[in-house]
């Protein structure tokens, strides 16, 4: 059953194309802010911190792409809750799959030197640093976009600034995964030493169960 919405959430999504505008405003993030020949470390960080927001927008479009009667239906077959999660996991994949194509984009046009290029860097490690950033980012933007969108909050006035902020402070908080993986890039492209962020990543995936588990608890009480 779960593979069976996963398919078609995936095709609600791709048929819509409200797909286009986030993952369109994500390049253009990339083509502005990592130019060829810069740190591969750093630019891997700006392409994760950006990925968070743009996660979070693809969770909110995907919560809300069905009509209330094709909702209903969906509900009435598979339950409330459990339909509310594939289009989670929808959002999260999707942004998943964006951000690998964004670190391996990034780790061939970028020079595999530190910050101050006087230092190798292993592009390879650097890479696969990158897809674990990207993971953390795609979790955590998975659960902003489950604590600001429907069932929790459901006026667009509403969830769109709080989707707003709270994606702003996923990316600038002290304890904050996403924040501790910018930094532990950062501080790798400093230090010319390419950081494993296992710990942000296992934090990430406790927080993106938490805020995915609680919205779908109140999908299956209230809808």
């Amino acid at each position: 059953m779960t593979a069976a919405l996963l398919r078609y959430q995936t095709a609600l999504l791709l048929r819509s194309q409200r797909w286009l505008a986030p993952v369109v405003l994500y390049a253009v993030f990339l083509a502005v802010g990592v130019q060829g020949g810069q740190p591969v470390l750093d630019s891997l960080a700006y392409a994760a911190a950006a990925l968070l927001p743009v996660t979070a927008w693809l969770a909110r479009i995907c919560v809300t792409n069905e009509p209330p009667a094709a909702r209903g239906c969906t509900a009435a077959a598979a339950g409330p809750g459990r339909a509310h999660l594939a289009a989670l996991l929808t959002a999260f994949l999707a942004a998943s799959v964006l951000g690998a194509a964004a670190a391996a984009a990034v780790a061939v046009i970028s020079d595999a030197a530190s910050t101050d290029h006087h230092t190798a860097v292993a592009r390879g490690p650097a890479a696969a640093a990158g897809l674990l950033a990207m993971l953390v980012s795609a979790l955590l933007g998975t659960a902003v976009g489950a604590l600001t969108s429907r069932p929790l909050l459901r006026s667009p006035g509403r969830s769109v600034p709080a989707l707003l902020l709270a994606a702003l402070l996923a990316l600038v908080t002290t304890g904050s995964p996403a924040k501790a993986v910018l930094t532990d890039l950062t501080r790798g492209s400093r230090d010319g030493t390419v950081p494993l962020p296992v710990g942000a990543l296992a934090a990430a995936l406790a927080t993106a169960a938490a805020a995915v588990a609680l919205a779908c608890g109140a999908c299956a009480r209230r809808e």
